[in-house]
């Protein structure tokens, strides 16, 4: 139907009453839906479906004021978009479907909605599965499955501490479908878990060793937090997708790791549209049998993941990736809610992660528009972080001269000019990007937010170290202090994990000496203060290492007394130390006096670039004669207590009460 309204209404509402009889026999209902402009689908009052409509998780995210993300015209007003609904929002005998029409402006005049319902009767056999498992919001004690098969059932998951034995949790799908999600709760932090998927009640459709995952630790861990990111994966290519891929297990291996903590996809995930049938082939089918089992999944977005195109960067309900994936949007693992899934944050141990949508719009505004919704959550987050490491990752990168030129193009340099300066003063630790299909590593930097040309070592660079801390020339880690927050901040590209480009003239970046064109992945460590990173080449080799400290080189003076030990503590994890004097190789030293003086230490690293230095001052112990002592008992479980020493002139007037146990007394103040 076409109605002609008044130009200042903005939203339209429909309601229908209809039977379903059988529902049992269905295993989802197709939507058929014509609007113009955006729409939003409610069945029994619960919202099943959205259409050219903002996306989001918060209650109450769309009133009747809130416009359509795009202006449906031409040809485009009268097709048919097919929307999937699980039979789970309908009841067997009376059902309600409302229908809520959007216009994209308060001068639009008309609205256009058609709809139909048609079920899809349930297909008779074994189900197979089509997509997964993958891992998605992981937290410490709860973590998401997704999977798909090319027939609806009931889904279920089972989970335990050892293989084979599932005795922890079972958890069933609400409702037959072919697209399952099931959160497991109730789980142990840092605890790994091994687990199978099934049609419930019967078949086994995976169960193997690899299907193996563990939860988030604490916030002090106590142990590395490793991460592993993957730029621009999703090509299906046999050369660099494929070798990046191998030789990433091969490390893993290597260095007795059975998974990472987080997996980091830094968008373009499914080339060359984002599509669901190019994420099933160019993403699921290559990381489907292997690592998907058990990395916990945090992407974010890239332009190919909004097919290319302007036409979806508003109306994000059309674009899969939404439909995909399941982010921590709400702030069920920390950082602030940001209610929508194309960007968000999250904490893993001492680490706060920011992902960021650089090319999706909001309210027809990007990242780096003024006012734009994703800043001003960016800001309300990075003021709320208490987290030691910030590290943020989004697709387009603010310096790049590989098959992408950050001088030219104009989102990129936006991006530079409007965004950089709000993360480095906030403290940001790291940046990471893709959209480059090459590797580069910045300078420890802040400042530059101009052209490359107008890079300047001196101004900019906090340290032109190569932070490689192998040994080399000039290779010390970074290092600085907490505070103040605009410390420097590293930036590195990695968006060649699935593909490879040319470069500009001139390569690389002025800023990004520690660059080369080839495929790879990125790694890095967390361990309390350290953070360490490298990137794995697609031919196995290491190109590039780097390490920053942070509240390092510290000079600390302790006051004790003689028989008193101090615990000396280097400030920073390391393998190896070197005490001057040479007391131990260990992280500390329990130093006990044995005379009166000062005794000075220094503790360091393998190549003397981190330094501690300590200054012990011991002292004699003295006698204490309490004099003029006396007691005054004010309650039943209180008294006052005043006293003197022979070193003193005045009295002591102490409270103290006694404890529950009749014998010990807590001093709660003075008089």
């Amino acid at each position: 139907m076409t109605t002609t309204l008044p130009s200042h209404v903005i939203t339209t509402y429909f309601r229908k009453s209809f039977n379903i009889v059988g529902l049992v026999n269905y295993g989802s209902f197709d939507l058929n839906l014509t609007r113009d402009d955006g729409a939003i689908i409610y069945v029994n009052g619960v919202e099943a479906a959205r259409s050219n409509m903002p996306t989001g998780r918060n209650a109450g995210d769309i009133t009747y004021t809130t416009l359509a993300s795009t202006d449906i015209a031409g040809a485009a007003e009268t097709a048919v978009t097919t929307i999937s609904i699980k039979p789970c929002f309908f009841n067997e005998g009376a059902n309600v479907i409302a229908v809520e029409i959007h216009e994209f402006t308060m001068a639009t005049n008309d609205v256009r909605f058609q709809m139909s319902l048609v079920g899809q009767p349930i297909v008779a056999g074994v189900p197979v599965l089509t997509r997964g498992p993958y891992l998605q919001m992981g937290n410490q004690t709860s973590i998401v499955f997704k999977w798909k098969t090319d027939k609806a059932c009931i889904g279920r998951v089972d989970v335990g501490t050892a293989f084979g034995t599932y005795t922890t949790a079972t958890f069933n799908d609400a409702c037959i479908t072919t697209d399952h999600e099931i959160m497991v709760t109730g789980l142990s932090a840092d605890t790994k878990y091994f687990y199978r998927i099934s049609k419930a009640g019967s078949t086994i459709l995976q169960a193997g060793v690899d299907n193996f995952f563990r939860t988030l630790p604490a916030s002090n861990p106590g142990r590395k937090i490793k991460i592993i990111a993957f730029g621009d994966c999703g090509k299906n290519d046999a050369t660099y997708q494929s070798q990046s891929l191998t030789q990433y297990q091969n490390f893993l291996t290597a260095n007795s790791i059975d998974a990472p903590d987080a997996w980091l996809v830094l968008g373009d995930n499914a080339y060359n549209a984002g599509t669901d049938a190019e994420y099933t082939s160019n993403f699921f089918g290559t990381y489907g049998p292997n690592i998907l089992k058990n990395h916990k999944l945090y992407p974010s977005m890239g332009n190919h993941d909004y097919a290319n195109t302007g036409a979806n960067q508003d109306d994000h309900t059309i674009v899969p990736y939404n439909q995909i994936f399941t982010v921590p949007s709400l702030g069920e693992i920390g950082g602030v809610a940001s209610g929508k899934e194309e960007f968000y944050s999250y904490n893993i141990g001492n680490i706060h992660f920011i992902a960021l949508d650089a090319y999706g719009e909001e309210n027809n505004k990007r990242i780096y528009d003024a006012g734009s919704l994703q800043i001003t959550w960016l800001q309300a987050d990075l003021a709320a972080n208490t987290k030691q490491w910030t590290i943020a990752y989004w697709h387009h990168p603010p310096y790049t001269m590989g098959s992408h030129n950050s001088d030219s193009e104009g989102d990129l340099v936006a991006i530079r000019t409007n965004v950089i300066s709000i993360l480095e003063n906030a403290g940001v630790d790291l940046i990471i990007n893709g959209h480059s299909h090459d590797y580069e590593r910045s300078y420890l930097m802040k400042g530059h937010y101009g052209m490359e040309a107008s890079f300047n070592l001196g101004t900019h660079a906090v340290s032109n170290s190569s932070a490689k801390y192998n040994g080399t020339a000039n290779s010390a880690p970074y290092t600085y202090n907490s505070t103040p927050a605009n410390h420097g901040t590293v930036y590195v590209v990695a968006g060649s994990t699935g593909a490879s480009g040319g470069v500009q003239a001139g390569y690389p970046h002025n800023a990004f000496p520690n660059s080369v064109n080839d495929g790879g992945v990125f790694y890095f460590e967390v361990d309390e203060n350290r953070l360490d990173a490298k990137f794995i080449r697609r031919t196995g080799a290491i190109f590039d290492q780097f390490t920053i400290m942070k509240d390092v080189n510290k000079t600390t003076n302790y006051n004790t007394f003689v028989n008193t030990p101090v615990n000396l503590r280097a400030s920073w994890p390391a393998a190896n130390y070197t005490w001057t004097p040479n007391v131990t190789t260990s992280r500390a030293y329990n130093f006990n006096p044995v005379a009166v003086g000062v005794t000075n230490f220094t503790v360091t690293d393998n190549f003397g670039n981190v330094v501690d230095q300590f200054s012990v001052t011991a002292t004699s112990t003295l006698p204490v004669s309490l004099i003029n002592f006396n007691a005054t008992l004010t309650s039943a479980n209180k008294v006052n207590v005043n006293w003197s020493t022979a070193t003193e002139t005045n009295n002591r007037l102490f409270t103290v009460e006694r404890s529950a146990n009749g014998r010990d007394f807590t001093v709660i103040g003075t008089v």
